[in-house]
């Protein structure tokens, strides 16, 4: 499960639309800085074991050097920094309260994801996922 990629994005593997999003990552990473893992590959816990279990069914996870940890928004605003086509939109963030917005569009994309064509698995989705945490 290991390459020389110095970030690792880890993802809900079970979910179509994360499937697509991380498709379209692997197309805009013309470096290979990208290590793309679905959460539910074996060993991914055993990996970053600083990462809660909860937290890969919160959101995106992205590992970079020295073991730095992102998340959701914060994840996509660094993933829009290393890659090129990224360059192009990572400006938004510099836009007064846009990380906010951001963060809360994601916390509202991540609730409701299975509802956005996930597909039939979804619906038997456990339900402390179906019915998480609001705050979050």
């Amino acid at each position: 499960m290991t390459i020389e990629a110095p970030y690792t994005v880890v993802f809900d593997g079970q979910c179509k639309v994360c499937g697509r999003i991380v498709r379209v990552l692997g197309k805009w990473d013309r470096n290979r800085d990208l290590e793309i893992v679905s959460s539910q590959t074996p060993g991914v816990q055993a990996r970053f074991p600083w990462i809660p279990p909860r937290a890969y069914v919160d959101s995106l996870q992205l590992v970079g050097p020295g073991r730095r940890t992102w998340q959701g928004a914060a994840a996509i605003e660094q993933l829009l920094d290393v890659l090129p086509k990224g360059k192009l939109l990572s400006w938004i963030f510099s836009i007064p309260f846009m990380r906010g917005l951001a963060d809360r569009f994601y916390r509202w994309f991540a609730r409701n994801r299975y509802q956005l064509g996930c597909g039939d698995h979804c619906q038997s989705r456990p339900l402390d996922v179906e019915h998480g945490d609001e705050e979050r």
